[in-house]
Parts: structure tokens; C-alpha cells; sequence
């Protein structure tokens, strides 16, 4: 694996993922990083995740009120991060399917904002660190990398796009989150707790905030130690340009 060379100027840096929470989870030091370096970053959020509760520990609690609690968390979040508001596609948590509607709506907005960079995450990670890899994850991952080729920047897919003033493009690189097909390495040690106090802002999900520092605290290299620990963030890339 390697490590990448810093861009020479800002960059506009589109992250599209699943859910609340999954940009500082994924990489948020990557982004924490990114972001103090003078790059523009713009969360898309493609569910507002509304099933992420416990019925049996959140009686109270309904699918439409968790989702408005997460989008202000979400917004907490990407202030810590030093990302833009972030924008919602509002979708069903749970049930994304990779189809050629939920396509062409990803299609528009990397036509519409046009990033130089595009974060997502592995499609093909079917296993993660708490288990089975969430569904939405993986279809978000299908449905943003089928988005980007051939569909983006290529005006014969979904003229309508086009009729709308969405004209193509294509990003210079995307970056893929959440996978076990690493190319690209980063040590983020030194945005690791920006990493975690963004985190730490979705308190729906982060009840036991002890618990998941020390959790998060946890995943150092093996190469260091608790006293001097490393941190890094992991990546497939493909580049483009």
C-alpha cells in the first residue's frame, strides 16, 4: 500500500455514503485532515437513518423523530469535522437497492457539484469489524461507483440529466472507505480525536460515550503502543486523471 502524494491545490471533495455517522466512522480523520488542509468537503447522505434505534432501550422513539435527531447530529458532527452542512437524500434506512432510479439521482449530483474527489465505500465488503457489513453500505457503494462509471461524465447516460442543465463529469479520483482491498494508507494520528469527538456527537447512536472512545481509542496499528499510538485510515483509490 501506498501513501499519496498531498494535492498541490484546494480540492472539492464530495462524501456520499449510507448514514449519519458513517463519514466520521469510515474516515474522519482522513476528512478531519483534509478539511485543515484548505479542502472543501460536502457530505450526501443517502438515508437519514431512521431505524437505528432499540425499541426495547428507546420506547419513545419513532422513525421520523430519530431522523430529524439525526440530521442536527449530523450537522454537529461535520462542524467538528470541518465539513459544509450536510445534504440528505432522505431514502428509507434499510432498504437502498442499487436500481437505475436511486443511480440517476446519484448521476445529478456529481454532475451538480462537481467534486474533484469523491469518497464512498467498498461494495464488496460484506464483513466488517461488528460483524456482517451493513446492506445499505454495500448498495451505497454499488450505486456510487455504478454512478461514476460509465454514467457521469458521459452525456449519453440519462439525457434528462442533461435537458436539466446537469452537465457531465467525472471526478479525478474516488475514494473507497470500509474496505479490505486497501491501496492507500493514511496515519491520521494527529486527527485521531477530532475523529472521535465527531463521532461523539451522534449521541442516538453513541449512548455509552466511554465505551466508544475507548473503543475507538483501541484500533492503534500494531506497530505502536498505548502510550504512543498510531492511527491510520484505509483505502481502495482509483484515479482518473
Amino acid at each position: 500500500m501506498t501513501s499519496p502524494t498531498c494535492w498541490t491545490e484546494p480540492q472539492r471533495i464530495l462524501v456520499i455514503l449510507a448514514h449519519p455517522d458513517d463519514p466520521e466512522f469510515f474516515c474522519g480523520a482522513t476528512l478531519a485532515k483534509w478539511a485543515r488542509e484548505g479542502h472543501t468537503i460536502q457530505y450526501l447522505l443517502l438515508t437519514c437513518g431512521d431505524k437505528g434505534f432499540n425499541p426495547a432501550t428507546m420506547p419513545d422513539m419513532t422513525p421520523d423523530k430519530l431522523c430529524g435527531i439525526r440530521h442536527a447530529e449530523q450537522a454537529e458532527a461535520a462542524k467538528v469535522i470541518g465539513a459544509a452542512p450536510p445534504l440528505f437524500l432522505d431514502l428509507p434506512d434499510g432498504y437502498l437497492i442499487p436500481d437505475l432510479n436511486l443511480r440517476r439521482d446519484v448521476v445529478r449530483e456529481i454532475r451538480k457539484h462537481r467534486p474533484d474527489i469523491l469518497v464512498t465505500c467498498d461494495p464488496q465488503n460484506l464483513f466488517a469489524l461488528y460483524g456482517i457489513n451493513h446492506p445499505d453500505h454495500r448498495a451505497c457503494g454499488q450505486i456510487v461507483l455504478d454512478a461514476v462509471f460509465p454514467a457521469a461524465g458521459n452525456p449519453a447516460y440519462f439525457p434528462d440529466l442533461l435537458a436539466q442543465g446537469y452537465e457531465p463529469h467525472m471526478p479525478k479520483e474516488v475514494w473507497c472507505s470500509l474496505t479490505n482491498q486497501a491501496n492507500t494508507v493514511l496515519d491520521v494520528t494527529e486527527y485521531w480525536d477530532v475523529k472521535i469527538q465527531a463521532v461523539l456527537k451522534h449521541k442516538s447512536q453513541a449512548q455509552d460515550a466511554d465505551k466508544l472512545t475507548e473503543r475507538l481509542k483501541s484500533r492503534r496499528t500494531e506497530d505502536s503502543t498505548d502510550e504512543n499510538p498510531r492511527y491510520e485510515e484505509k483505502f481502495r483509490v482509483v484515479k482518473y486523471s
